[in-house]
């Protein structure tokens, strides 16, 4: 009997231990995470620093003398399912898809928000008194889960600039002028722009297919998203799913397996000419060469900064790969010749030098065929557009842009506007005072030199310092007017450049002066252009400016919200809402409008059937109407 006690004395124990050890076990892994996705760093950075502030009482715990209790057991077992479920969700933000969690971005908020409540009640379950938990670390975890609470509470305001880059790049209705200049800026937010970040994600877009089984239409969407971006990186665009999980040289031969040490990390091909780095990893020469000619100081594999950028090659590494290569009957890919390579490369710096010569060229012929030439060669691929801009053709195609021949003068425009898609180009441009005289060409070119023209001020005005100068240039005006009076792409154009515009407050108040309330609602009420969701993302930001919302209040604006509240695709809702919640949180009389037409009852089944961002702005505006005491 006494052994049989003594023995369970032991279990308990041993229970005790496991469940303490399992708990810091799981913190010290999240610890080891390092580098999280864009989209949700900050918030897992935040729950990783309050997971780190309960090692101190698991500490505590570890050195308790006597038992615990089984409540406090249970308790703690409780608090473990929690830490093992936010490790989960801290996993999928570190090695997860980038544009899956961009995507997905309300969603992941909400799985946060959950791990928030459930790790808040844990703590407060625990019987700090019986488990003898010092005061100092006691006033500790009482503070970390009143800020969990608070957290919970907060509601963090979405990034509508990364929602409609997504929103324009993911509509399949048309490839629009704007598109590229969106998918860079896109892909430098979410860290989708070099070599490595889109090889890595499409190994994690394949992963993610296969394991979640998403329907093949969701699917395919992703798979459309990520060659957009392989193809601003000038990267081969490929249908993943049709893609073997292993490298291409494989393809023939599916039972070998190469070992992994032998890829390149940047390519996942076997490498075939080794090098080391100074971080010491291991890279093929060719595609580590390339990192460092993009301007990268970085390993990509590790992210340190390396403190020089020289190669050293991996001989070793290099005949372990040949021995293995001999034994198992597998040939190596063949390279191109570096001399056959340094040709093309010398073949096509001529070719740009002589056709830059042409841009200033006294005949009119040959400037028609070099900027034609030039347009063509800078939407091909990245290295081409640096090529151009660092032998000096920027300043001929600016030039070009007062040009009074039509066809050279649209020619000039659109290879400004492909150009623009690199960053350091943007500054160029601009400071070669092109800024004005593309808003000349918006306001009295071709249409397609026009919406062109929207384009690149879209293109240009990502960088902050450019959407001043593009307000400051009266360039507001034009763009409502092809708003109003364009083709369906060049509204499109127009709508993506006010858009970018509209972040910048005092472009706010001129877009509104130059009258954009009108053709916006035009779009609303003209359901064949698909422009509702674009429009109203443009009436979000109007809507947070006082002007803006006196001059919705003019017209019968709020019914038409209520009406893509009750009918509008789910998209159409989760918009409304938005707008209708920004209005309504300025002024009560637009929530007693809008419940006059009846919105309630739409909100109410929008807060069960909505997408996750409708059913947040859902439930903000029936806790607004309840404040105000309007609900009949």
């Amino acid at each position: 009997m006494v052994m049989d006690e003594e023995r369970g004395d032991e279990i308990g124990e041993l229970e005790e231990l496991n469940v303490v050890e399992g708990l810091v076990g799981v913190v010290e892994m999240v610890a080891q995470f390092g580098d999280y996705r864009r989209t949700q760093r900050k918030e897992c950075y935040n729950l990783v620093r309050r997971l780190k502030l309960l090692l101190p009482l698991f500490e505590e715990l570890r050195d308790l003398d006597g038992s615990i209790s089984d409540k406090d057991i249970a308790c703690l077992c409780n608090l473990k399912k929690t830490l093992v479920m936010a490790k989960k969700l801290l996993k999928t933000c570190n090695e997860g898809s980038k544009l899956y969690l961009a995507l997905e971005s309300e969603a992941i908020m909400v799985r946060f928000h959950t791990i928030f409540d459930k790790l808040s009640q844990a703590l407060d379950d625990l019987h700090y008194d019986d488990l003898r938990i010092s005061d100092e670390v006691r006033e500790q975890v009482e503070l970390m889960s009143l800020q969990l609470r608070r957290a919970k509470k907060r509601t963090d305001t979405q990034d509508i600039e990364l929602a409609m880059d997504m929103m324009v790049v993911f509509s399949k209705k048309d490839d629009r002028n704007a598109d590229r200049a969106i998918v860079e800026r896109l892909g430098k937010k979410i860290e989708l722009h070099t070599v490595e970040d889109l090889k890595i994600e499409t190994i994690a877009v394949r992963s993610l297919i296969k394991e979640k089984g998403h329907n093949a239409e969701s699917a395919q969407h992703l798979i459309d998203l990520l060659n957009k971006f392989k193809q601003v990186a000038g990267m081969e665009e490929i249908n993943i799913l049709d893609e073997p999980a292993v490298p291409r040289m494989l393809a023939k031969c599916p039972s070998l397996m190469i070992p992994h040490e032998f890829l390149c990390p940047i390519t996942l091909e076997i490498m075939t000419d080794p090098v080391i780095v100074a971080s010491g990893q291991s890279y093929e020469r060719e595609s580590i060469q390339k990192w460092f000619d993009s301007n990268h100081r970085t390993c990509p594999k590790t992210r340190q900064t390396l403190p020089h950028l020289t190669l050293a090659s991996n001989y070793a590494l290099k005949n372990i790969i040949l021995q293995w290569s001999e034994k198992n009957n597998f040939k190596l890919p063949s390279k191109d010749n570096p001399r056959d390579q340094e040709s093309s490369s010398t073949d096509l710096k001529e070719e740009i030098l002589s056709l830059i010569e042409g841009l200033s060229s006294s005949h009119l012929e040959r400037q028609r065929k070099a900027v034609k030439k030039v347009r063509l060669l800078s939407k091909e691929n990245p290295g081409n557009r640096i090529l151009i801009a660092h032998n000096g053709g920027i300043p001929p195609l600016v030039q070009l842009l007062s040009y009074p021949d039509s066809n050279i003068q649209e020619h000039a425009v659109t290879a400004l506007l492909n150009l623009s898609i690199d960053e350091s180009n943007k500054k160029f441009i601009a400071r070669e005072g092109a800024i004005p005289a593309i808003i000349e060409v918006l306001q009295k070119g071709s249409i397609e030199a026009r919406e062109n023209s929207a384009a690149a001020l879209f293109s240009l005005s990502i960088l902050d310092e450019n959407k001043m100068i593009v307000g400051l240039s009266n360039g507001i005006p034009p763009l409502v007017e092809l708003l109003q009076n364009g083709t369906i792409r060049g509204k499109k154009d127009a709508a993506t450049a006010l858009f970018n515009l509209s972040l910048n407050q005092a472009n706010k108040t001129r877009a509104i002066s130059a009258g954009i309330v009108a053709p916006l609602f035009q779009l609303l009420s003209d359901t064949n252009l698909g422009m509702i969701d674009e429009a109203l993302s443009i009436f979000l930001l109007i809507a947070a400016h006082p002007d803006g919302r006196q001059e919705i209040g003019q017209l019968s604006f709020i019914e038409t919200l209520v009406e893509f509240i009750r009918e509008g695709t789910p998209k159409n809702k989760e918009c409304a809402a938005s707008v209708l919640l920004e209005l309504a949180s300025n002024n009560s009389s637009f929530i007693l409008a809008a419940l006059q037409f009846g919105v309630y009852e739409h909100l109410d089944d929008m807060t069960r059937n909505g997408t996750n961002r409708a059913q947040r702005k859902a439930n903000a505006l029936l806790q607004l109407m309840s404040k105000s005491e309007q609900i009949p």
